[in-house]
């Protein structure tokens, strides 16, 4: 008897991930339009009156419109390349995965360049912009360029491992590189769910709140598409480990003391500390139980460049931590930040730079084991090559 199969889980985040990019779309490229026209069409606008209030969406169009008016043009290339952006990016991934090449490299040089144009507007904006006057204030402003410098060098890295003959490197880096396109509509999407979890934020504190996770779970995202596409269970020429027990130790009691700095600074900062405590915490949790299992098990199992490659990540990941309580510090001095801003500026990029590093090892893991095939070659080939007899 035929028995049915079980749910097709990448299948279901395939689509999630279409529905969500193609229902934002517009959304974001009509963003802006009223701080043109007031009478102009925002589907976002729209969808939120309706799902928290009128008032909610209307007062944060109100004290945006100052800051915006002095980079308005960068932002709306910004935000309609934005949009576009959510649109090509499924189409490079259904091409990735049905194996139209071409169309797949034609899009993706479509899609490299409205990245660069689209980050070029918002760097525009926040090079006008104080940092204190952006939305949320300056550890959303930090967030932001953070975000942008990432975006803008994991499209670079993922053009250049495609250009070098590393074609699961590039699946890596542009697969980093649409995680971080996907904190706009995530942070929309939290927009819509936040006010009915806790009810009475305006939208700055929700911005606040969604800022101290977005990072790590679109790193975590793009980390479990990665893996989930790349089915080997050996690379050529990686053997061993970068991340030895006693390295692993050591990382995990760094980051646990770290963790304990931030949850006792937090936690002395009354209600709001608190709550962007566990907006933190839950979903950094949960990312580690899964790292730390999906290693486990791969080595279990004998899947050795799955295993490096998790545990890779879930050394980057103890050390987010470690991070964020260091940038804290230069955040406070050079930037002038009260101390609770700057460790909550540190905070909300710690996951995220931090997978980019994880990224970056893994592409070196993988270049070096490339490197070692090829020096042994040669010194096969060497071997092998006969001896001339000496000449009498």
């Amino acid at each position: 008897m035929h028995r049915p199969n079980g749910i097709d889980w990448r299948r279901v985040a395939t689509v999630a991930v279409v529905v969500v990019c193609v229902s934002y779309a517009p959304m974001a490229m009509t963003e802006l339009w009223p701080y043109v026209d007031p009478n102009a069409p925002a589907f976002g606008e729209w969808i939120l009156s309706r799902v928290v209030s009128a008032e909610y969406a209307a007062d944060a169009l109100a004290t945006r419109i100052e800051p915006y008016r002095h980079s308005l043009v960068p932002l709306i290339v910004h935000s309609v390349l934005g949009g576009a952006l959510m649109l090509l990016g499924p189409v490079q991934l259904l091409t990735a995965v049905r194996r139209r090449i071409r169309l797949h490299r034609a899009v993706g040089v479509v899609f490299a360049l409205t990245v660069y144009v689209s980050m070029a507007g918002a760097g525009i904006y926040l090079a006008r912009t104080a940092p204190e006057d952006a939305f949320s204030g300056a550890a959303f402003w930090i967030v932001l360029a953070t975000i942008l410098v990432g975006t803008v060098m994991s499209v670079t890295f993922g053009l250049l491992a495609v250009i070098g003959g590393f074609p699961d490197l590039h699946q890596r880096w542009m697969l980093l590189c649409y995680g971080f396109l996907m904190t706009a509509p995530l942070l929309r999407l939290e927009w819509g769910a936040l006010p009915w979890v806790l009810p009475g934020l305006s939208m700055e504190d929700v911005n606040r709140v969604a800022i101290m996770h977005l990072g790590s779970l679109v790193a975590f995202g793009a980390l479990i598409a990665s893996r989930a596409m790349d089915r080997r269970a050996n690379v050529p020429g990686v053997r061993g480990t970068w991340v030895p027990l006693p390295v692993l130790a050591a990382v995990h009691l760094a980051g646990a003391a770290a963790l304990a700095w931030i949850a006792r600074s937090y936690w002395g900062w009354g209600t709001t500390g608190q709550r962007l405590l566990v907006a933190y915490l839950l979903p950094y949790a949960a990312t580690y139980a899964v790292l730390f299992a999906r290693q486990r098990r791969a080595g279990r199992e004998g899947r050795n460049w799955a295993r490096e490659e998790w545990r890779l990540h879930l050394a980057a990941l103890c050390l987010a931590p470690v991070l964020s309580v260091a940038a804290a510090l230069p955040f406070e001095r050079v930037l002038g930040l009260d101390r609770a801003t700057a460790l909550t500026a540190g905070v909300t990029i710690g996951c995220g730079v931090l997978a980019f590093a994880a990224t970056t090892v893994v592409s070196l893991r993988v270049m070096y084991g490339r490197e070692v095939i090829k020096r042994e070659g040669i010194a096969a080939a060497r071997r092998e090559r006969p001896v001339s007899a000496p000449v009498a």
